[in-house]
C-alpha cells in the first residue's frame, strides 16, 4: 500500500489505471467488454501494484460515441451489466485496496437523454433552456463554429421547433447550458448518486467546456468558452466533493496544449485536484520536447502548490509502442512515467506493450475515425479467444496478441508487464519517488534526466531518447535500481556510465 504520510492525500502518491470497458474483457459473448470482465481481472490490476482504477463511461447510452453520449447518468448501460454488477465490482475493488473513479461527462448529454427530449419537444418546455438553442434558417448555421468531430458545423438543426442547438461533438451530443442553475443542480445530483454508493472520485470529461458565455453564442466570436464561468462551476463541484469523507477526487480533462492556462483550473486548491497535461500526452519521443514539457509543467504547477499528473496514453491516442516506434522506447517511457514527480495514469494494455492493429474500413467504430487502434481488445491468454468468449470481438486483436497476452507476461521478469511490476514496487518502496522534490538535470540530447529528493534520499532517472547507445558521465559511482532494458537482475549493480538505445535507468543517488 502507499506510504501513509501525515497530511498527504492518497491521490498524490497513487498510480491510476484507466480501463476502457468495451475493450477490457467480455463475459457474455456479445464481443464487448463488461463490468463482470473488469471484476474478473481485478487481481491482475492489484498484482501490477496500482492504487486506483478509472473506468471510462458505463452509464446508459445509445453508444454513438461509445458511452460519452449519456442518456442516464444514474444507471449502468445493459451492455456492461447493471447497478448490482457495479456494486459488486466496487466492493471487490475496495477489498483489494483499489479506489474507483468513474468517467463523468458534464459538458453534453445524448440526444436521447430525457432532458433533451423535453427540451426539443417545444419552445416553452421547462427544460428548453437546459440546452443552447439559437433561432435561424435551416440552411445556414448561426455562425462558423466547428465541431471537434465529425468535421463540420458545431450546430444541428432541429425541425421540431425550428432552431439550431450547439454541440461540440456529434449531432447526438447536444451541449448542456451550465449557466442554468437547474442544470448545475441536476448534474450535482448525478455526482451525489455515485458518491453515495462509495465511488472515490471522477475523471471529468472536457471539463473546460462547461463554462460558456451566452452573450457570445451565435455571434461571430471565436467561441463561447468562458474560463471564469468554468472556475465558478468547478468551485461548486469541488465543494460538493469536499463535503464527503475519504478525500474524493476530481481529475480534469482540460483538453488544451497550454499548461499555463490549464493550471488555472486548480484554482486556489478549490477546483480540480488533478488535471492531465496534454503537452506530454501528445509529445513525440524526443529529448528536447520531453525536457521542455517537464520544465513547463513544473513552472506552471509548482508555484500554485498543486500536484502534477502524468499520462502518456489513453483511449484517444495511438498506443505508446505505436506512437514511439519501438518496444524499447515504450519501456523507457514507463520508467519516465513512474519516476516523474506527480500522479501517473496508465492506460490498460500499455503494461503489456501492446500496439495498435490496422482496423479495416468496414470495421471502423469510432465516430472520430482515428481512435479504434488504441481500443483493441486486451488479450488475457494465448488461446484463440484470448480469455474472452469469442475469437472475434467488437474490434480486431492487437498485433502479437498471443505472445503479449497477460498470462505470458505477469510472471516473466523480462517482459513489459514484469518491468511495470518492478517499477511500481520500486515507487511504492521509495519515498523520493512518491513525494520527493524534482530537479531537471543539465544533460545533453538525446539524454534527459531528473533527480528526486526526499528525507535525504536521492534517486536519479536518465532516459536515452536516441536510437544509438550513448555515454553519460558523472554517474558511474551510482547503483542501478531499475533499467527499462533489464529483467530485475541489474538492481544493485554499479551503473556502467552508458545507456543503450532507448534505455532508461533509475539510479540510487
Amino acid at each position: 500500500m502507499p506510504l501513509d504520510v501525515p497530511g498527504d492525500r492518497w491521490w498524490r502518491h497513487a498510480v491510476v489505471y484507466q480501463i476502457y470497458p468495451r475493450s477490457f474483457c467480455d463475459t457474455t459473448g456479445n464481443g464487448v467488454g463488461d463490468l463482470a470482465g473488469i471484476r474478473r481481472h481485478l487481481g491482475h490490476i492489484a498484482d501490477l501494484g496500482v492504487d486506483a482504477i478509472w473506468i471510462s463511461p458505463v452509464f446508459t447510452s445509445p453508444m454513438v460515441d461509445h458511452g460519452y453520449d449519456v442518456a442516464d447518468y444514474c444507471d449502468i448501460d445493459p451492455l456492461f451489466g447493471d447497478l448490482a454488477d457495479f456494486d459488486r465490482l466496487l466492493a471487490d475493488a475496495h477489498e483489494l485496496g483499489l479506489r474507483v473513479l468513474l468517467d463523468w461527462v458534464p459538458s453534453h448529454t445524448s440526444d436521447r437523454h430525457p432532458w433533451f427530449l423535453e427540451s426539443r419537444s417545444s419552445r416553452d418546455n421547462p427544460k428548453r433552456d437546459w440546452y443552447i438553442w439559437v433561432d435561424g434558417e435551416p440552411t445556414t448555421p448561426p455562425n462558423a463554429w466547428t465541431a471537434q468531430f465529425p468535421e463540420g458545423p458545431a450546430w444541428t438543426w432541429d425541425p421540431t421547433t425550428g432552431a439550431w442547438y450547439l454541440r461540440h461533438f456529434t449531432p447526438e451530443q447536444p451541449d448542456l447550458d451550465w449557466s442554468n442553475p437547474q442544470v448545475r443542480a441536476a448534474m450535482h445530483d448525478t455526482l451525489r448518486f455515485w458518491l453515495d454508493r462509495g465511488v472515490d472520485g471522477f475523471r471529468m470529461d472536457v471539463i473546460h467546456l462547461i463554462g460558456k458565455d451566452r452573450a457570445r453564442v451565435g455571434t461571430d466570436a471565436d467561441d463561447a468558452i468562458n474560463d471564469e464561468l468554468t472556475h465558478e462551476y468547478l468551485r461548486e463541484i469541488r465543494a460538493l466533493l469536499d463535503s464527503y469523507a475519504d478525500d474524493r477526487v476530481a481529475v480534469g480533462e482540460v483538453f488544451m496544449f497550454d499548461i499555463d492556462r490549464a493550471a488555472t483550473f486548480f484554482g486556489d486548491d478549490d477546483e480540480l485536484h488533478l488535471l492531465f497535461n496534454f503537452e506530454m500526452v501528445w509529445a513525440p519521443w524526443d529529448a528536447a520536447t520531453f525536457r521542455r514539457t517537464i520544465g513547463r509543467a513544473q513552472s506552471a504547477i509548482e508555484p500554485r502548490g498543486a500536484w502534477p499528473t502524468w499520462a502518456l496514453g489513453n483511449h484517444d491516442i495511438p498506443r505508446l509502442r505505436t506512437r514511439y516506434g519501438s518496444e524499447a522506447a515504450a519501456r523507457a517511457a514507463a520508467v519516465a512515467l513512474f519516476t516523474l514527480r506527480g500522479t501517473p495514469f496508465v492506460y490498460a494494455g500499455d503494461e503489456l506493450g501492446l500496439s495498435d492493429p490496422d482496423v479495416p474500413p468496414d470495421r471502423v467504430e469510432d465516430p472520430a475515425g482515428f481512435r479504434d487502434g488504441c481500443r483493441a481488445p486486451i488479450p488475457w491468454d494465448d488461446t484463440a479467444s484470448h480469455g474472452w468468449v469469442r475469437d472475434d470481438n467488437w474490434l480486431p486483436w492487437p498485433p502479437e496478441a498471443a505472445d503479449l497476452a497477460a498470462s505470458r507476461q505477469m510472471d516473466d521478469p523480462s517482459s513489459t508487464a514484469g518491468l511495470y511490476k518492478r517499477l511500481l514496487d520500486l515507487r511504492r518502496a521509495t519515498p523520493a519517488l512518491q513525494r520527493g522534490e524534482q530537479d531537471l538535470i543539465d544533460t545533453a540530447d538525446p539524454v534527459v534526466g531528473w533527480r528526486r529528493i526526499a528525507d535525504g534520499e536521492v534517486v536519479t532517472t536518465l532516459v536515452n531518447f536516441g536510437d544509438e547507445p550513448t555515454s553519460v558521465e558523472g554517474y558511474d559511482h551510482l547503483d542501478v535500481l531499475a533499467s527499462s532494458a533489464g529483467d530485475g537482475s541489474e538492481s544493485g549493480r554499479p551503473f556502467a556510465g552508458a545507456l543503450r538505445a532507448c534505455e532508461a535507468v533509475v539510479l540510487r543517488g
